[in-house]
Parts: structure tokens; C-alpha cells; sequence
């Protein structure tokens, strides 16, 4: 059972693994069967591919001839454009700027386009010809255009009227009646303090108008096209040309001149004084104003171009800046004179003022000439002044003037000396600054402190020498009371009392109180004599009284002497002393009664101890001429300064 089962089993295993090799067999076959077949396909597939072939390549010439024709036709129609454009712009550039000026710059820019469209395709045939063409167009265009911008510069280009000028000023400054060069009262030098107690330093200035805002715009588009055509050098003469001749006939109007170093020089004080106060009018408006506005002017016409704007300022400005800065000049380098030195300071006052916005308005290297010679005279003014200031105390001190005042007063040049200091207060701050660049440290207060001094010493030094000349020591004591008391009142009342200090006006007021006492010795020691009991008594056979009155002993003739000297010597101090004058009424009150204390109680205890010895006699009016009172009225006409008649008995 189980071998017959086995062997059951093994036939079919055979019988399966028999079908199976079979059916492998069969599957090989038909593989290949395909494999063949494929082998067939691939190959007949090359030959077809190679068959195509010629047909491909034909088929993408084709296609790239077509993209060749596309482009050129492209190319062509961008050549045609421009020519077409180019056409276009000659016919607009060849009708002139004038009928339509906007469409002329438009025109030009398409030349220009034009010009780097063909420069970049040199390839083209006729290129050279077209850029030739298109070169010699835009010259011609360029030159219309430097014809137009010349005449629309020049259209626009007039003169400012002083009265629009003035309209721009601070009232303060403005001339008293609206007329050019009229600056009657205004003179700096005569109201310097109420100016800078304004503070016109931070007055506000409206340059005027100098080109129409509408035009400006317009001319910058034309500047623009001569600057990229390279015609900057052509630009910058139309310009300068222009503006500059416009520039200085406003000045002209306004009253600025030009004058030589010698017309300054022949020139009379009065006029030339009141031509340096103009000056300085002239140079705030010129600045502030005139160049201030021609600045705007070229920033507007010539933005981004450069440094040509600053070029064409510097041209326009620098025969203007010249004409009054030469004045300038004449002025610090001519003769120095003390009456210079208050118009010098003015001078350098306004060039500090205006040299920031000298700084500001000629900016750049075109203008550093400019900006130069306005520091340079500033430096000038200042070094000038200086010299002049020590001029001025040098003078002071050897004044040789031989006129002496008969009467005692205030010498003129007392007067003169001390308004000139007074004055000197008005500039404090500007002579502070003045000192300051030449001390190294120094603020300039001590400075000026110190040569005050000097100039109030000097003036006492040559008060001295001329107080020598009076033949009469009391009127010598009375002309140094005069002039040392003016000179301690005047420095009180001012700015000056704060620089020379309390010490100097306590000291000045001692010496002024010194002479009034020389004067009352000197004057009046003699005549008291006369009322003295010393040498009354007789030693010889004259008459004399006893009484009870302290005459006892005393000579009457001697008495009578007495009296006669006394009424000749008031008399004639009388005579002579209502003559001389005290100008200062307290200080002639306060002499007068300090002489009256002292003569007016000896003269009643004489009379009322001698009278008697007088009156019993002959005429005893012809001895006894004056009461007290007479005298007291007569001493208050003493320093009057008058021609008085011999008074009456």
C-alpha cells in the first residue's frame, strides 16, 4: 500500500516537471519571437530616422530664416523710427525756439537720442552720414538756443528802483525822504546806540524779486541744454554779460559811485563823512538785498550744474563787490585823523555784521577772492581804527593849541576830548572785539579801560601845560577846577564811570575841590588882609580912638587905609572875576558861597569894630562904600562871564 502509493506519487511530479519544461520551452520561443521582432522594428526605425533626416534640417533653416527676417524687419522699422523722429525734431529745431519753445527742448532731446542711438550702430551703411547730419543739426539748435536764453535772460534782466530797494529795509534804515543817497539823520555815526538798542543785527531782510518765478524754470530747461551740449564757457558770458551790467546799474541808481583813492583823498570832511554813512547803507542793501538775490537767482537757474552756478555768481558780483569794497579801502588807507575813528568804526561795525552772510552768499572756491578781500578789509578797518585810537591820545597830550580860554572856562578841548569818549561808549562792544584781535587772551575790557585812562591822563597833562599860561595863579586854579569838574560830571553821567570805576571819579572830585581852595587863597588871601586887626595900631602921631569897642590904640588913618584898599581890591577882583566863568551853575553856587562865608563875616566884624572910628569923621562914606549886603550881591555876579561896568558907590 505504501509503495504503490509512492510510486503514484513520483508520476505525477514527472508528469508536472515534463509540462512545465514544455511550457518554459514555449515562453523561450516566443521571447525570441518578440526579441527578433523588436530587433526588426529598431532597425527599420533607424532607416526611417535616417530617411527624415534632410527633411528636419530643411525644416529648421526654414524656421530660423524666418526669425532672421522677423528681426531685420524689426531693426528696420526701429531705423525708420528714428529716422521718421529725426525728421520730425529738424523740422522743429529748423521753425526756431520762438513759436513753441518747450517742443524745441523736446526736439532736442530727441536729437540727442537720436545721436546715441546711431553712435551705437556704427554697423549701419549710413550712420556716418545720419550722425554728421544729426551733429551739425544740433549745433544750429544750441546756437538758437544761446540766442533765446540771451533774450529771454535780457527780457527779464532790469534795474531794481532805490524805492522798491527801500521797501525791503527795516523802517529804521529807511532814507527820511524815500529818495536815493538821502540818509539825512541817519548817519550811524550820529544815532549808533539807537540802532543797536534795535537790534537791526536780527532785523528780518526780503531780497527782492529779481527774475519772475514763471521765468526761472524756463531758463534753467535752456541753461541745461547749452551745459550737456559742453557750452558752459558760452553760458557763463551771456550770464555775466547780463546780470553784472544789471547788477551795477541798480547800484548806480541807488547812489553808489566809484571813486579813486585820490577823489577820496581831495575830498572835504563834511562830504566825505556823509558818503562813508551811505557806504554803510549801501552795503547792508547790496549784501542783504542785491546779492543776496542774485544768489537765489543763479542756485535756481543753475541747480545741479555743478560749480557753474557759483562761477557765473562770482563773475556777476565781483566789478559791484569791487566798487565798494575799493571805497572801503580808500577810506581805512588814507590820512588818519581823530574825527576818523567813530566813521572807522562804523565801517568795520557793518563788515562784521554782514560777514556771515558774506560767508553764506560767496560760498564756494569761484568766490574766494570775493570773500577774501571783504575779510581783508575787514582787518584793514580794525587795524586802522586801532592806530587811530592811540593816534588820538597822542594828540590829546601834545595839543599845541595857543588859544587860551581869557575866562577860565572849559577849555574846547575838554569838550572835545570828553564827547569823544562818551562817544567811544556807544562802541563799547565793538571796541572790546577790536582789542580782542590784537590781545592774545584779552577780552578786550581792560584794554579799553586802560587806554580810556590814558586819553583822561594825557588830557589832564595838557590842561596843566595850558593852564601855565595865565599871568594870574587864581584864574590858572579856577580854569583846572572848570575842566577837571566837567570831566568828573561827564564821566558820572555816562557809560564811562562803569569802565574808569568809583575810584578814579572819587579822586578827580579831590583835586577838583583842591583847586577851588587854591583859587580862594590865591583870589581872595590878599584882600582879607585888609580886614585883619593885625597892624592897625599906630606907632606914629596919626589920630587914634579909644573906646570900648576893641579900637583902642587903633590909628584912624590906618583904618581909613584900610577901607580905601579894600574897595579898590574888591573892586577890581569885581571887575575882573564877573568876567570869568564857571559854566557848572552848582559849582559857581558853591564858590560863590565859599567865598561869601569867609568875606562876608570878616567884612561886618571889621565894620562893626572900626566903622565908628570912620563914620565919626569926614565922608566917612568915601571909605565905608559897600553894606554887607552890597557885597553879597555883588559876589552873586562874580564867574558870570560878563563885561561888567565899575560899580557905583
Amino acid at each position: 500500500m505504501g509503495v504503490l502509493t509512492t510510486g503514484m506519487g513520483g508520476d505525477s511530479l514527472s508528469l508536472r516537471a515534463a509540462m512545465m519544461r514544455e511550457s518554459l520551452q514555449k515562453s523561450q520561443t516566443i521571447t525570441d519571437s518578440v526579441v527578433s521582432i523588436l530587433g526588426s522594428f529598431d532597425h527599420r526605425l533607424s532607416a526611417l530616422e535616417t530617411a527624415m533626416r534632410p527633411t528636419q534640417i530643411r525644416t529648421h533653416s526654414i524656421r530660423k530664416a524666418h526669425e532672421n527676417i522677423d528681426k531685420t524687419l524689426k531693426a528696420a522699422e526701429v531705423i525708420l523710427a528714428q529716422f521718421d523722429l529725426s525728421h520730425q525734431a529738424e523740422s522743429k529745431i529748423l521753425r526756431g525756439p520762438r513759436e513753441d519753445l518747450e517742443s524745441y527742448l523736446e526736439a532736442i532731446d530727441q536729437l540727442r537720442s537720436n545721436i546715441r542711438f546711431f553712435s551705437s550702430n556704427k554697423g549701419f551703411k549710413s550712420s556716418d552720414g545720419v550722425l554728421s547730419q544729426a551733429n551739425s543739426l544740433l549745433a544750429k539748435a544750441i546756437s538758437k538756443l544761446e540766442d533765446e536764453f540771451k533774450q529771454l535772460l535780457l527780457s527779464y534782466s532790469k534795474p531794481v528802483e532805490p524805492e522798491r530797494l527801500f521797501d525791503c529795509l527795516p523802517n529804521s534804515l529807511r532814507p527820511s525822504s524815500g529818495s536815493p543817497g538821502d540818509y539825512s539823520g541817519k548817519n550811524p555815526s550820529n544815532n549808533h546806540a539807537e540802532h543797536h538798542n534795535n537790534s537791526l543785527e536780527n532785523a528780518v531782510y526780503t531780497p527782492p524779486t529779481l527774475i519772475p518765478p514763471r521765468v526761472l524754470p524756463l531758463l534753467h530747461d535752456l541753461a541745461q541744454q547749452m551745459f550737456q551740449a559742453g557750452h558752459q564757457q558760452q553760458l557763463l558770458i551771456i550770464y555775466r554779460d547780463t546780470r553784472s551790467s544789471v547788477l551795477e546799474e541798480s547800484l548806480h541808481k541807488l547812489g553808489v559811485e566809484k571813486l579813486s583813492k585820490d577823489d577820496v583823498q581831495k575830498m572835504q570832511w563834511e562830504i566825505l563823512e556823509a558818503k562813508i554813512g551811505n557806504w554803510i547803507h549801501y552795503m547792508r542793501i547790496a549784501v542783504k538785498l542785491l546779492f543776496a538775490g542774485e544768489r537765489k537767482v543763479c542756485d535756481q537757474m543753475f541747480e545741479a550744474f555743478d560749480s557753474l552756478g557759483d562761477q557765473c555768481f562770482a563773475e556777476v558780483t565781483r566789478s559791484s563787490v569791487s566798487v565798494l569794497l575799493s571805497f572801503g579801502e580808500a577810506i581805512a588807507n588814507s590820512k588818519r585823523s581823530p574825527e576818523k575813528l567813530f566813521v572807522l568804526l562804523d565801517m568795520y561795525e557793518i563788515m562784521r555784521e554782514l560777514h556771515s552772510e558774506i560767508e553764506t552768499i560767496f560760498i564756494g572756491k569761484a568766490c574766494a577772492e570775493i570773500r577774501e578781500s571783504a575779510s581783508s578789509l575787514t582787518k584793514r578797518l580794525a587795524q586802522t581804527a586801532k592806530k587811530t585810537f592811540g593816534d588820538f591820545e597822542e594828540a590829546v597830550e601834545r595839543d599845541a593849541t595857543k588859544t587860551a580860554v581869557s575866562d577860565g572856562t572849559v577849555h574846547p578841548l575838554t569838550s572835545y576830548v570828553i564827547n569823544y569818549v562818551k562817544f567811544l561808549f556807544d562802541y563799547q562792544s565793538t571796541l572790546k572785539q577790536l582789542f580782542k584781535e590784537f590781545e592774545n587772551g584779552d577780552e578786550g575790557g581792560s584794554q579799553l579801560a586802560s587806554v580810556t585812562m590814558q586819553i583822561m591822563q594825557a588830557l589832564q597833562t595838557n590842561l596843566d601845560g595850558k593852564s601855565k599860561q595865565y599871568r594870574d595863579p587864581s584864574l590858572t586854579h579856577l580854569f583846572l577846577m572848570n575842566n577837571i569838574h566837567y570831566m568828573v560830571r561827564s564821566v558820572r553821567r555816562s557809560e564811562a564811570k562803569d569802565l574808569l570805576g568809583d575810584d578814579w571819579v572819587q579822586r578827580h572830585r579831590r583835586i577838583v575841590q583842591q583847586h577851588a581852595n587854591q583859587y580862594k587863597r590865591n583870589a581872595w588871601g590878599k584882600i582879607l588882609q585888609c580886614l585883619s586887626i593885625q597892624g592897625l595900631t599906630s606907632s606914629g602921631g596919626g589920630s587914634s580912638v579909644a573906646g570900648d569897642g576893641g579900637s583902642s590904640g587903633v590909628s584912624r588913618a590906618i583904618v581909613k587905609d584900610r577901607f580905601k584898599t579894600f574897595n579898590m581890591q574888591f573892586e577890581e577882583l569885581h571887575q575882573k572875576q564877573s568876567q570869568w566863568t564857571v559854566p557848572d551853575t552848582e559849582l559857581r553856587e558853591s564858590l560863590r558861597l565859599a567865598v561869601a562865608e569867609v568875606l562876608l563875616p570878616a567884612y561886618r566884624s571889621f565894620i562893626k569894630r572900626y566903622g565908628p572910628l570912620v563914620e565919626s569923621g569926614k565922608n566917612p562914606q568915601k571909605y565905608i562904600r559897600y553894606t554887607a549886603e552890597d557885597l553879597e550881591r555883588m559876589l552873586g555876579e562874580f564867574f558870570e562871564g560878563k563885561n561888567v561896568n565899575e560899580p557905583k558907590r
